[in-house]
């Protein structure tokens, strides 16, 4: 497959089981938007190197057959700061995260944040399209970025963590922001030419 098939198959893989995401208030509007959807998972996987697609779509697809949803698990997670109470119900559920595996998130979402917050400086309309950078702006019905990609490093195989850990450390060594190549990715994807013609459209 080519790296555009990779990401196409990994998107649809993340549909499926996103479909699956039990709500407690019911089925979210966002279950039934796919074209926001692959733009969103299609923008980000189109940044990442072969091998890490490879790696993530050997996990999903072993993490399926054992019958585990990491769509439902990458959510859940992220209940630890936007609903702690409902997350205490079923923080037994989720496979337990080693000392190691939190710094190295924690290591790469700090320098993920930083990144975000020198976008939105740079890009206040994309970025106030987008959502709420910090976890203390977290509320029941709002997820920053930095719960969001939290949650979604603890369902990473320990093998990704650390490609992705890598590739975050080279891009930082190369002075490039990640934030922003996943956004170009969204602006192409909507018919943009680049982030200044989407930004000025807002």
């Amino acid at each position: 497959m080519s790296k555009e098939e990779k990401v196409e198959l990994i998107v649809e893989l993340e549909w499926k089981e996103f479909d699956k995401v039990q709500n407690e208030g019911g089925r979210a509007d966002c279950q039934d938007d796919w074209d926001t959807f692959q733009v969103m998972r299609k923008s980000q996987y189109l940044t990442w190197t072969e091998d890490m697609l490879d790696e993530y779509l050997w996990h999903f697809n072993e993490c399926m057959k054992a019958g585990r949803n990491l769509i439902t698990e990458k959510y859940g997670r992220m209940m630890e700061s936007t609903v702690p109470w409902e997350y205490e119900k079923i923080k037994d559920k989720l496979p337990e995260l080693s000392e190691e595996r939190k710094q190295i998130t924690e290591a790469v979402v700090k320098i993920q944040v930083e990144w975000m917050e020198a976008f939105a400086k740079e890009f206040p309309n994309l970025a106030g399209n987008a959502r709420s950078i910090h976890t203390s702006e977290d509320r029941v019905f709002n997820t920053s970025y930095e719960t969001y990609l939290r949650g979604e490093l603890g369902t990473y195989s320990e093998e990704l963590l650390g490609m992705y850990g890598r590739f975050i450390a080279k891009l930082a060594g190369e002075g490039k922001n990640l934030a922003r190549l996943t956004m170009e990715n969204t602006a192409r994807l909507y018919g943009y030419d680049s982030l200044e013609s989407a930004e000025k459209s807002l």
